[in-house]
């Protein structure tokens, strides 16, 4: 069920996604304390819930996220840190489990930094991007520089951080930094289109596959074996996976436990 429009974060379930809506359009869907708690406490109920295998992040009305609410860090002086998740809930712990960022219109400063803690990012045409913090002599904190140059190469994201300025999701598509371009309006149901997919595929799997994935390129080569067979065979021998194996053989979708 979804919770009540005037919430800062809307939250629904469908089949095994859960969908979270920045829901402050009247701001530009700004994070302020209360929404960054509301994203930690969706995010911890996505990684507690055995029936919830991805989760879709997206904001209300004409835009994505422009970052921080300044207006409220001005009168408080608060950051908005949603517990050891970090700003926004997310961008320093985000979810064990497959998290995409549907993008309408823009997504920039921390706004596009929760989009780059997601595993996969769809975005509508002509939407703008980016981290233009240098601009207000500010420095883009919540994760930019260590992940804008995972997605895009050195030198673009470089001069994307120095320069602050913004390219749209077109771009970024031709560049490999997004996994679909959508038309506009559309970025959120392709987004659950592609949670479906993932969604229907084994969650053992899943989220073994996502921890290998996040953590390979700090393993020393040597150890790579080694380290992901610390991960993958409690997969192999899950109870999952012989069902895995037993629905193909009979041509049948699986019936998964999480075991």
């Amino acid at each position: 069920m979804s919770e009540s429009s005037e919430a800062p974060l809307l939250v629904e379930r469908r089949d095994a996604a859960l969908i979270l809506t920045i829901n402050r359009p009247e701001i530009r869907n700004a994070i302020d304390q209360a929404t960054a708690n509301a994203i930690a406490a969706a995010i911890d109920r996505l990684e507690s819930d055995p029936e919830l295998s991805v989760g879709v992040i997206t904001g209300a009305g004409s835009g994505f996220c422009a970052g921080m609410d300044l207006k409220a860090f001005a009168a408080t002086g608060i950051r908005p840190w949603g517990g050891d998740r970090g700003f926004a809930g997310i961008v320093r712990r985000p979810p064990a489990k497959p998290m995409i960022a549907a993008i309408e219109g823009f997504a920039v400063a921390g706004g596009f930094e929760i989009a780059l803690a997601c595993d996969l990012i769809v975005a509508a045409k002509g939407a703008k991007i980016g981290v233009p913090e240098v601009k207000r002599s500010l420095v883009a904190a919540g994760g930019a520089l260590l992940r804008l140059s995972q997605r895009f190469p050195r030198e673009i994201a470089t001069e994307m951080i120095l320069t602050g300025d913004l390219i749209s999701a077109d771009r970024a598509f031709e560049l490999g930094a997004i996994s679909r371009l959508s038309e506009p309006g559309s970025a959120l149901e392709d987004a659950l289109g592609l949670a479906a997919t993932i969604g229907a595929n084994g969650p053992l799997a899943l989220v073994a596959s996502k921890q290998i994935m996040d953590g390979k390129d700090d393993w020393p080569a040597a150890e790579f074996w080694d380290r992901q067979d610390e991960i993958v065979i409690p997969v192999f021998e899950s109870d999952d996976a012989r069902e895995g194996a037993l629905a193909f053989a009979e041509k049948r979708p699986a019936r998964w436990s999480g075991r």
